[in-house]
């Protein structure tokens, strides 16, 4: 019996030193050859002067801004989205949402009413650039930044409004501070001075409800012809019609004091006056809306009156 095992020992050995695959009769499976690496096809290299394919292009990498500021994808753009300093706004005197009704709310929904009325298209009696709204005053310190504010912030809670808040006040710009925003941001005078700047890339869209703002930006020596150049008339036909229920209110200078509000009102389609009870004198009112005569629509507003009110509040307290 041995001899046999033997022979076939000796038999296997001179199989394997042959070449002759073997079964493995402990793994119960033919032993297999280690398989070779199968060629992996190359893709042509791509000549210099061809474009990469658009599924290979590296996309913009959206990154934080610090607490309360991020950046939103817009196509191949990018625009903020910031978050405003509602408890010192209210603190101050703005109309924030979720704020209780008061006197200076109402008084605002009654401001607001006629400038919406020639905002909105009318077939019958169409306003040209009726939704281009410019803040403004005679004289500094009447209180047209506090206006402009209110008035954005009251037309937002509007159903059927948005609103783009600009500060054109180029000379003093006050808006992000009255925000609560702090920082650097590009904004109007950027958007002037530099071609390659997209109008997404400076709107800073607000954690208020249908609220976005463009800040002044970056200052410079030649603001009023920027303001009276044919880029600033293309980029007031385009934020004007680009969405159909869009408002827009400008907080610019005073009129007296500066040349730049003076050629931004020849483009506006209303004018909305600040006018400071008491202080400001007939002769600088007088002068100051003689330089509004070629605009279409002039509004008045009478602010820090100390008149007493015609009729109290209507309404039920704490509403």
């Amino acid at each position: 019996m041995s001899s046999i095992i033997e022979q076939a020992t000796r038999r296997l050995e001179e199989l394997k030193r042959a070449g002759i695959e073997v079964p493995n009769w402990d793994m119960g499976t033919p032993a297999q050859a280690p398989r070779s690496p199968q060629p992996q096809p190359q893709r042509p290299a791509r000549p210099e002067h061809q474009a990469e394919p658009a599924a290979e292009r590296s996309m913009p990498q959206v990154r934080p801004l610090g607490a309360g500021n991020s950046l939103v994808q817009v196509g191949q753009r990018q625009s903020r989205s910031v978050e405003l300093d509602l408890a010192q706004m209210a603190a101050a005197g703005y109309l924030v949402p979720g704020a209780a009704r008061s006197t200076l709310a109402d008084e605002f929904r009654a401001i607001k009413q006629p400038v919406l009325k020639n905002a909105r298209p009318d077939a019958n009696a169409p306003i040209h650039l009726g939704n281009l709204i410019m803040v403004t005053s005679a004289l500094p310190a009447e209180g047209k930044t506090f206006c402009a504010l209110n008035l954005a912030l009251s037309m937002a809670s509007e159903v059927d409004s948005s609103v783009l808040l600009v500060d054109a006040d180029v000379v003093r710009p006050a808006l992000l501070e009255r925000l609560g925003l702090a920082g650097s941001y590009k904004g109007l005078m950027d958007l002037l001075s530099e071609p390659g700047l997209d109008l997404s890339e400076v709107i800073l869209k607000t954690d208020v409800p249908k609220l976005s703002v463009i800040p002044a930006g970056t200052p410079r020596p030649n603001a009023t012809e920027l303001l009276a150049s044919s880029t600033m008339e293309q980029l007031l036909r385009d934020i004007s019609s680009r969405y159909a229920d869009r408002i827009v209110v400008f907080d610019a200078p005073p009129l007296l004091p500066t040349t730049e509000s003076r050629v931004l009102a020849a483009r506006m389609g209303q004018i909305l006056m600040v006018v400071n009870e008491g202080v400001t004198s007939r002769t600088d009112l007088t002068q100051a809306y003689a330089t509004l005569q070629a605009c279409p629509i002039v509004l008045s507003m009478l602010n820090r009156s100390t008149s007493p009110l015609e009729r109290q509040q209507y309404g039920y307290a704490g509403l």
